[in-house]
């Protein structure tokens, strides 16, 4: 059996190839997906590791919110190595105003087990029967309700204001294509 920190190791050795994957986001062709730039996000239905309700303001930091959609950090190896580079790369976006929130299918318990393994310092969301997923028109149409994967998001960025408008996102092609946490901040100055 695979523990995680071997799991974490295997993810690790594959930056080599991911690192192509991670693009820069000029580089990439964007995804037609999600609420338009400029308009109101809808509140979320989100549970944290703490299974209790979060929502939108108990979130934004002085400027706003970088909320990440992600397929799993149980199973999907793209999504954990996205994880751990913005991880990287928290502290700098918090002192640029935006505190960092990621967002998937998965159980409080198995965000609670890769936040604690992984060191995450950001807030991890439970979505609830993909809610938020759906109202920010991010669900990936690859999968039909039934299917294991079925609620699971394009992954990508938005960045939204404290005044709950979307500034930017950041969706692509492929779950292997990512904005890097470096190229994130350098939009967000």
């Amino acid at each position: 059996m695979l523990t995680f920190r071997k799991i974490l190791a295997i993810t690790m050795a594959l930056s080599t190839v991911l690192a192509s994957t991670l693009l820069k986001a000029e580089s990439l062709e964007s995804m037609q997906t999600g609420i338009e730039i400029g308009t109101s996000v809808p509140e979320i239905s989100a549970i944290g590791i703490d299974k209790n309700s979060v929502n939108l303001n108990g979130l934004y930091g002085e400027k706003g919110l970088v909320l990440v959609f992600f397929r799993s950090a149980d199973w999907c190896p793209f999504c954990k190595k996205h994880l751990i580079e913005i991880n990287q790369w928290a502290e700098k976006i918090k002192q640029q105003g935006y505190h960092v929130a990621a967002i998937s299918y998965d159980s409080p318990e198995v965000l609670k087990q890769f936040k604690d393994e992984a060191g995450i310092s950001y807030t991890l969301l439970a979505d609830v029967d993909s809610r938020t997923v759906n109202s920010y028109d991010v669900v990936n149409q690859k999968y039909k309700p039934g299917h294991r994967h079925y609620g699971i998001p394009y992954p990508g960025v938005m960045v939204i204001d404290t005044n709950g408008k979307l500034k930017d996102k950041y969706f692509y092609q492929g779950y292997k294509k990512r904005i890097t946490a470096e190229h994130l901040l350098n939009k967000l100055n």
